[in-house]
């Protein structure tokens, strides 16, 4: 099965995407409380 371009290149994005993320976050709990707090943030939004 052949990838199309598009799909290698959103597939690269998201990556370095996670990977820009968790480098921000020292442990785990880092992480956690990152996405904790970006649902905090939507909530308020709401």
């Amino acid at each position: 099965m052949k990838v199309n371009a598009i799909t290698r290149r959103v597939a690269l994005f998201v990556m370095a995407g996670w990977l820009l993320a968790l480098a921000g976050c020292n442990t785990v709990a880092g992480v956690g409380e990152d996405i904790s707090g970006s649902a905090r943030a939507v909530q308020r939004k709401l």
